[in-house]
């Protein structure tokens, strides 16, 4: 065969292709474990940030493993870890009426802790809020975000006041809780005000 034809040029092409794409398929299975564990750890942080568990910065020193153990040793009962995918599933079915399954976590501190999840501006905004034992008062919450604005949007996540500003707030009907827009950011308050009121009134009709 002709190396410098277009018959040639097509078959190579292609074989290249076909190689370098089963090369990433592979690599791609191989690393699936460690990324999903990254993830669940990184879920876990969160999650014990609103349980009043320390701070972010702190939990970003510890290894996957200390993180998983101090929550296993630290939850009551053994629920589900959803992923921000299945976070999306589910709020998917609050929107559309769907038998639902959302995460619930109580700790032994008597916090329990919420899942939250919508869409901001750029894209999906979750987080996680935790209650005190009358489950109407705010003691903590964490939140994290896809592609939001740095310095604006990205405040729900980078900036410490605003969490801090969900601390002592009341949980009123339908699941609403005042607490500061962040300027400039419009379309992220409210898109984190419609997931927290969305997500609330469907936990408060499942009797926490």
């Amino acid at each position: 065969m002709k190396t410098n034809g277009n018959t040639y040029t097509v078959i190579y092409t292609t074989l290249v292709c076909v190689l370098v794409a089963a090369v990433l398929a592979v690599v791609s299975q191989a690393l699936k474990p460690r990324q999903e564990a990254n993830e669940k750890a990184e879920t876990v942080r969160q999650i014990l940030v609103a349980a009043g568990y320390g701070e972010m910065e702190g939990w970003r020193k510890a290894d996957n493993t200390a993180v998983l153990d101090f929550f296993n040793e630290n939850i009551v009962g053994n629920p589900q870890i959803l992923s921000t995918s299945q976070l999306k599933a589910q709020n998917y079915n609050i929107k559309h009426d769907k038998p639902l399954s959302l995460p619930l976590y109580r700790f032994r501190n008597g916090i329990t802790v919420l899942a939250v999840y919508g869409t901001g501006l750029w894209g999906p905004v979750w987080g996680y809020i935790g209650l005190e034992e009358d489950l109407a008062t705010v003691a903590g919450a964490y939140f994290d975000h896809e592609s939001e604005t740095p310095g604006l949007g990205g405040k729900i996540k980078d900036d410490p006041s605003f969490r801090a500003s969900f601390k002592g707030k009341k949980i009123r009907q339908e699941g609403q809780i005042e607490f500061d827009a962040i300027s400039g950011a419009t379309m992220t308050s409210r898109g984190l005000d419609d997931a927290i009121k969305n997500w609330i009134s469907a936990y408060q009709k499942t009797e926490l």
